[in-house]
């Protein structure tokens, strides 16, 4: 993600002034990096928070697609934008085509409201570096989901099907629960499907990631709109029919 952020950054015009990772972690304190106005992380659960804290230390506003962070540091990060005057732009997925798919998805969910015979599930498969399950750009759907649909109350872990072949997990859950299995698989770099079933029939609708360009673009977008803007952003704020 890092390489594919910075060629986007770079064909468009922007500057790289400091790239950090595991082992230069005191150029969080150097003068180029806290003369950036923006900074971009793409990393882990364990290492999200720490970047944060750091980040908004230095002064500088924020763009991050981690997840995993946000049970344990979610509210306080919120309440460090909303009301500490710090910045960070996140979302679970900053692909252009997700975030179409995100909209869809609400519609769809609208409608099928009103027709209790089809249950929904989802499924998300990932390359196998990636440690979180359910994805959360899994979690973020299946919460546009529940906004949109009366019958379900909330998301559950279904199945995990992990590289080794275990599967782990259950496939039962309740009436009122939206089940979300998981598979991780080779190099896979997203891939998001939402089926409702009936006994007559099924609809499905999926996103396939067929790379990280997509991803990539999106955060550059994302870090230009964060330049002129502060507060506890998300790509709502950036495509505005996200909000309908």
């Amino acid at each position: 993600m890092g390489k594919e952020i910075e060629k986007i950054a770079l064909s468009r015009g922007h500057e790289i002034v400091s790239i950090i990772d595991i082992d230069n972690q005191q150029d969080f304190d150097s003068p180029a990096f806290k003369g950036a106005d923006v900074a971009i992380e793409f990393t882990n659960p364990m290492a999200a928070y720490g970047n944060y804290i750091k980040t908004f230390e230095a002064g500088v506003k924020l763009v991050s697609g981690s997840t995993g962070w946000l049970e344990k540091h979610g509210e306080e990060i919120k309440q460090l934008c909303t009301e500490g005057g710090k910045t960070l732009f996140w979302s679970s997925n900053f692909s252009l085509g997700v975030a179409i798919f995100s909209a869809v998805n609400k519609y769809l969910a609208r409608i099928m409201n009103q027709f209790p015979t089809y249950d929904v599930s989802m499924s998300e498969t990932h390359h196998i570096h990636k440690l979180d399950a359910p994805s959360g750009t899994a979690i973020t759907l299946a919460e546009g989901i529940l906004e949109n649909m009366d019958r379900k109350t909330r998301w559950v872990k279904g199945t995990l099907l992990s590289p080794d072949g275990t599967l782990s997990g259950t496939a039962e859950h309740a009436a009122d629960e939206l089940p979300i299995n998981s598979i991780r698989e080779g190099e896979v770099p997203g891939i998001h499907s939402i089926r409702y079933d009936s006994d007559a029939d099924s609809i499905t609708i999926t996103h396939d990631a067929k790379n990280r360009r997509g991803f990539a673009l999106g955060a550059v977008l994302a870090a230009e709109y964060t330049a002129d803007h502060s507060g506890f952003l998300g790509m709502s704020d950036l495509f505005p029919f996200l909000k309908d």
